[in-house]
């Protein structure tokens, strides 16, 4: 099977946001699904959205079969021309554990350090991070703000694109900023 990656283009605007919605309605719930896509609407509507870093992977037919969305971030007002965040990851549910995910965010930490940036955050099940690089994020002063409702602290993670750049980057995790994320 044919697979490139691309990024967002005008015609995958739509079956973007519906991919995402049906993998996490399956994954979790229908109200969940629309989180989600409500999050990559929100996203794509701020000052921090990158269509470069707005991934897809396509199959032979053009169709998206796996999706994931690296956006401008900033720690307590500091860092956002340095720091991404990883949000979300989405892979058509029959298709999954096929390394999708793993190359888009290959893909994707390449583009990232082209561009300049030096560490990506993200939120999620320490399992499914930590092979590509990510480490608890409090390990190295980042942690997540009183509005942040984590399972675990180890379920904030972090990755340095550039050696040493932790060593700069720290503070409370705030997602303030999204109306979809913002739970107080």
């Amino acid at each position: 099977m044919k697979r490139i990656i691309k990024s967002m283009e005008s015609k995958y605007l739509l079956p973007s946001l519906e991919l995402v919605q049906e993998v996490f309605s399956e994954w979790d719930s229908p109200k969940e699904g629309k989180l989600v896509r409500q999050l990559v609407e929100e996203i794509r509507a701020k000052k921090y959205y990158m269509p470069e870093l707005e991934l897809v992977m396509v199959n032979e037919n053009d169709e998206i079969i796996g999706y994931a969305m690296f956006s401008r971030f900033h720690i307590e007002g500091k860092f956002e021309n340095e720091l991404l965040i990883l949000t979300p990851v989405a892979v058509k549910t029959r298709l999954q554990r096929q390394h999708i995910s793993r190359d888009i965010l290959e893909y994707g930490f390449d583009v990232a350090k082209r561009l300049g940036f030096k560490a990506v955050l993200v939120e999620g099940n320490p399992r499914s991070y930590n092979n590509r690089g990510f480490q608890s994020s409090y390990k190295f002063g980042i942690e997540a703000g009183s509005n942040i409702k984590l399972p675990h602290p180890d379920c904030l993670m972090i990755k340095e694109l550039e050696k040493g750049a932790l060593n700069r980057i720290s503070g409370l995790v705030d997602y303030s900023f999204y109306d979809t994320l913002h739970e107080g």
